[in-house]
């Protein structure tokens, strides 16, 4: 009795579990991200790059609203275009000295300003569908940057006998392969400010740097840190190796 209930047990968990496994998808092909490693650190050009992207094409429906216009300058860009960018936008203020709300134009101190005025509307917008705030996008998903990158790649046409409910997209990585989103990428979907040439690989890659630094900001500076550290304990090391040396030097072993 013993063994038919932990074999009914066993069934019962591998039957739970095959909805996760087939909702897995393809292993993620990992891609050379130049932040990784000890020694690791964003490339800022490829990050400005990937803010074009966000600017041009992922802010029509993806706010993020932890990152402020200002922290672009983290990237390279200047203070009169931070300004520029940021007055692109409206945002209410207020209240005036009438004790009335107000708009005005958006100042680098603000967050950036999101494309929806709230999540209903975001979803009216998009058959019902709500586009997630990307400020921590790639950390809130497994596979990180290489998730992201497979992703914005992995649209395709659905195979024979696959049908995909009207407003979906086929997508070959995405769990369950019907994703909500259209296509937001393909080869020369933006023209890009420093000449580099705008092929989908390119775009994936530009765009997904970029969510990884508004992710995790902070990324070069630990690196630096870490350095620092690592090159501190090298040394403290050897003096007291060379103190250690010193004050035995005299006693008869």
């Amino acid at each position: 009795m013993r063994k038919l209930i932990l074999s009914s047990l066993a069934a019962l968990s591998m039957a739970a579990a095959l909805p996760v496994l087939a909702e897995e998808g393809p292993e993620l092909a990992h891609q050379n991200w130049p932040w990784l490693g000890v020694f690791g650190k964003y490339d800022q050009a490829q990050l400005k790059r990937g803010f074009q992207i966000y600017h041009d094409v992922c802010s029509a429906c993806h706010s993020l609203k932890l990152v402020a216009y200002r922290n672009l300058a983290d990237i390279g860009f200047t203070e009169d275009e931070i300004k520029a960018f940021a007055a692109e936008k409206t945002v209410k203020d207020g209240p005036n000295d009438q004790g009335e709300m107000y708009d005005r134009p958006a100042k680098a101190s603000d967050h950036f300003v999101p494309p929806f005025a709230n999540d209903q509307a975001a979803r009216a917008a998009n058959n019902g569908a709500l586009p997630p705030d990307q400020s921590l996008l790639v950390k809130a998903r497994k596979g990180g940057p290489d998730y992201l990158y497979a992703v914005l790649t992995g649209y395709e046409d659905a195979p024979s006998g696959v049908t995909v409910p009207d407003g979906m997209s086929y997508n070959k990585v995405f769990p369950g392969h019907n994703i909500g989103m259209p296509q937001p990428l393909s080869d020369d979907t933006v023209t890009y400010t420093d000449g580099t040439k705008a092929t989908l690989d390119q775009e994936a890659k530009d765009i997904t740097a970029f969510l990884n630094w508004t992710s995790e900001p902070e990324l070069d500076t630990r690196h630096s840190l870490g350095i620092k550290v690592l090159g501190f304990l090298v040394v403290l090391t050897a003096l007291f190796y060379a103190l250690k040396r010193k004050v035995w030097s005299d006693v008869d072993h």
